[in-house]
């Protein structure tokens, strides 16, 4: 494939951000985000991701790994949530903050691919109108689950959680587990704490199946920066 322009001065950009850095040693945990937080020089504030190597196969139903976790210091931006509810949840959810909120209306939106949210909670009992839309919401990581919390009566709690930047995360093909856990404004406490509160979310979700190295790689980038190794011992216990 032919070389484009943007490509051309990506690569320069990538090769000026690690010129002097050894790209496979792993840092610190705290020298690895001081690196993050210095290449985030992009005119926008740039997401801050982890992405974690797991030590499961996720081909076997009892090595799924997936949860939700609260981050202590929040995302650092607006969280979009629609919420399935009728009559007196509706208004709930309304109240709380809920940015959507419908049944069959919300249904047929998302059926001509309007998915204006980026988190989505419903009562059990609208359980079954979704199942009309599940196949567009569950590839997006968007369909509402009891485990995650994003099933339930207490709609007002969810949505206000939602709000308050909880992340979710799922095992993908390889037992990589990617999340955006923060932005590069933040302070590097902040970050510190939401990465730390993220390992220990994924350590407590660990499936009693898995034997040997549960946690084996992991790597922080900003939104436009390179990838950076953390030292798996930096971690807190």
């Amino acid at each position: 494939m032919a070389k484009t322009e943007t490509n051309i001065v990506g690569s320069k950009r990538y090769k000026a951000l690690v010129s002097g850095r050894d790209i496979l040693k792993a840092l610190p945990l705290d020298n690895a985000v001081e690196v993050i937080k210095s290449e985030a020089n992009a005119k926008f504030d740039e997401t801050v991701d982890i992405a974690v190597s797991l030590g499961v196969d996720v081909r076997h139903s009892d090595q799924n790994v997936r949860g939700a976790t609260k981050m202590p210091n929040g995302l650092g931006k607006e969280v979009r949530v629609a919420v399935f509810a009728a009559e007196a949840k509706a208004a709930e959810a309304k109240k709380a903050g809920a940015d959507i909120v419908g049944a069959d209306d919300l249904v047929e939106a998302i059926q001509k691919g309007e998915i204006n949210f980026d988190r989505c909670i419903a009562t059990p009992d609208m359980m079954p109108l979704l199942g009309k839309v599940a196949k567009v919401l569950g590839p997006k990581g968007l369909m509402p689950n009891p485990k995650l919390g994003t099933v339930t009566d207490n709609v007002a709690e969810a949505v206000k959680e939602a709000k308050a930047g909880t992340v979710e995360f799922r095992a993908e093909k390889g037992g990589i587990v990617h999340a955006g856990i923060g932005k590069a404004s933040f302070e590097k406490k902040a970050l510190l704490e939401n990465i730390n509160s993220f390992i220990e979310a994924l350590r407590q979700a660990k499936p009693s199946g898995v034997k040997g190295i549960y946690i084996k790689k992991v790597s922080l980038s900003s939104t436009m920066g390179s990838s950076v190794l953390v030292d798996l011992e930096s971690l807190a216990a």
